[in-house]
């Protein structure tokens, strides 16, 4: 069975809403796409205070799902992948309650024994990953997948998959590449 590592933060999780809000709350106005696409909400003039938020307790607790992620990991368990859930949540102490309840919550045929909360994702030993961040991918030493995200419209390191259904399909070329090969 092939174990793919799924990152929770702008893969499964959408953190994006809720950093424009704080930023409009902050600044009295609602960045553009062309402002952000390229880089974090925080790098922008007036978002130096957003990473702060992600200390904060409740932070994480009420993202929304990113369209197609519960479906995508129940169709990847269907065909027999098992999933593990990963994200860096050890920066953001007061995250690991919150989103160790939101995966339940969102994600309870996934065991709790599949998730798993790290500072430094070059330990997961799957053979894929699923990320929005590079630099993740950069030390994994299976398959790597970027998940579009507005701060990674540059990256053109590695395959990219810009919504479920571009996961699915990519896993779907990757059953007939395997079935080809025997």
């Amino acid at each position: 069975m092939k174990r793919i590592a799924v990152d929770m933060d702008e893969v499964v999780a959408d953190v994006l809403p809720k950093f424009l809000t704080l930023f409009e709350q902050i600044n009295g106005r609602r960045p553009t796409e062309e402002e952000y696409n390229g880089k974090k909400l925080y790098a922008l003039p007036g978002g130096e205070n957003l990473r702060e938020a992600l200390y904060h307790k409740g932070f994480f607790a009420d993202l929304d799902l990113i369209p197609g992620a519960q479906e995508g990991i129940q169709s990847l368990l269907d065909d027999d992948y098992e999933i593990f859930f990963v994200t860096a949540a050890q920066e953001f102490r007061n995250s690991l309650e919150d989103k160790y309840d939101w995966l339940l919550q969102f994600f309870p045929n996934i065991s709790w024994r599949n998730f798993v909360f790290c500072g430094d994702k070059s330990i997961i030993g799957t053979d894929y990953m699923i990320d929005d961040h590079a630099f993740n991918l950069r030390t994994f030493s299976g398959k790597g997948l970027l998940f579009t995200a507005p701060h990674n419209l540059s990256e053109t390191e590695f395959t990219r998959v810009n919504n479920w259904t571009e996961v699915l399909a990519f896993f779907e070329q990757e059953k007939l590449r395997h079935a080809n090969n025997r």
